[in-house]
């Protein structure tokens, strides 16, 4: 296994990885049909074995403060879009040296920490924390299904056109009564991590 820059020759390979990696985490609808382009500068690397991609990191970094992070007060910062492991090579620490190498190239860059969002699956917890970021906030991804819920919350004027589902965000306190009205909701988490510049 070697890690490169990705190359758009690596897209196919890429959104596979990407899409079986999410198929068993609390982000298996998230699926991607191209890969992401970037309006600012970012740093994209592959993982390869046998010419297959079975990792991927993507980070997009700011040039100036504010221009990703709207509420920077810590200086340049770097979001991880995208972070994932084929499954049939977890538990190698793929995802770790992925992070790793482009935390060496950010910290050249004069990047001060990371931040990344990701839902409630426990092992992708653990893996920030073992990766020393912490929990800064959360909200809540709430989906929603059923004709009396969507009536509750939709009206549309327009004449035959009826929601059939809808995702929202809650960022309110009352917490546990939206996961007993709501049959899917996740706590999104935002974690930061502080890079030290050697």
């Amino acid at each position: 296994m070697y890690i490169r820059e990705y190359q758009h020759k690596d897209e196919s390979s890429w959104v596979r990885c990407r899409v079986l990696s999410f198929l068993d985490t609390a982000y298996f609808d998230d699926v991607l049909k191209e890969k992401n382009k970037y309006r600012g500068s970012s740093i994209e690397l592959v993982a390869v074995e046998n010419e297959q991609i079975i990792g991927l990191i993507d980070i997009e970094y700011e040039n100036k403060e504010g221009t990703i992070f709207s509420n920077n007060e810590q200086g340049l910062g770097g979001m991880i879009w995208h972070i994932a492991v084929h499954p049939d090579f977890r538990r190698l620490g793929i995802g770790s040296k992925l992070l790793h190498v482009a935390q060496e190239k950010l910290i050249i860059l004069g990047i001060n920490y990371l931040e990344a969002w990701t839902r409630d699956d426990e092992w992708v917890h653990k893996w920030y924390r073992q990766n020393e970021f912490r929990v800064c906030e959360s909200y809540f991804h709430v989906f929603i299904d059923t004709k009396k819920q969507l009536n509750e919350i939709i009206h549309c004027s327009a004449g035959n056109i009826y929601p059939i589902q809808l995702f929202a965000h809650y960022t309110g306190t009352n917490k546990e009564q939206i996961k007993r009205d709501y049959k899917r909701v996740h706590e999104c988490f935002r974690y930061q991590k502080n890079l030290q510049i050697k």
